[in-house]
């Protein structure tokens, strides 16, 4: 039976997959605006970083608001994408509180875990979409050996 610790791990996973959907749509928000600012043929280190920090400063929501104000190719991701955030402010916000007591037992945590899942696929989809918009299809790659130190970017 499932306890607490599992309903932790879990909770760290959904977590992960909502801090990924929020680069991607970062990165994405980086890319659109930089394009705008003509960063790739006139270099503005200044302006760069007045841009990156604005991004970064930006929730989750806000990020996806202003990724369709550029008028990317997202209206086919839009339930989905808004439903992914929906989910993560839920995680974020109030999973505990819904679930409250349910965490002293074991068919508690169940619950707790088979929301996270549906959480999970939620948000997982959504990012897996996202990546498919920069050309990286994450169903089909196959990877040999993962990166096991810290990567700066």
């Amino acid at each position: 039976m499932p306890d607490l610790d599992d309903v932790y791990r879990k909770f760290g996973e959904v977590a992960e997959a909502a801090q990924l959907v929020e680069t991607e749509l970062g990165n994405i928000l980086l890319w659109e605006e930089g394009m705008a600012a003509d960063l790739l043929s006139k270099p503005d280190p200044s302006l760069a970083r007045k841009i990156h920090d604005a991004v970064n400063r930006h929730t989750t929501g806000q990020l996806l608001r202003k990724v369709k104000s550029h008028e990317v190719e997202i209206d086919n991701l839009d339930a989905l994408l808004k439903e992914a955030v929906i989910e993560r402010n839920r995680l974020f916000h109030s999973f505990y509180r819904e679930h409250n007591f349910r965490r002293n037992s074991a068919e508690g945590c169940q619950v707790m875990l088979d929301d996270l899942e549906k959480m999970h696929d939620t948000i997982l989809d959504a990012y897996k979409q996202l990546m498919l918009l920069s050309g990286i299809d994450l169903e089909m790659m196959e990877i040999q050996t993962h990166p096991t130190t810290h990567v700066k970017i």
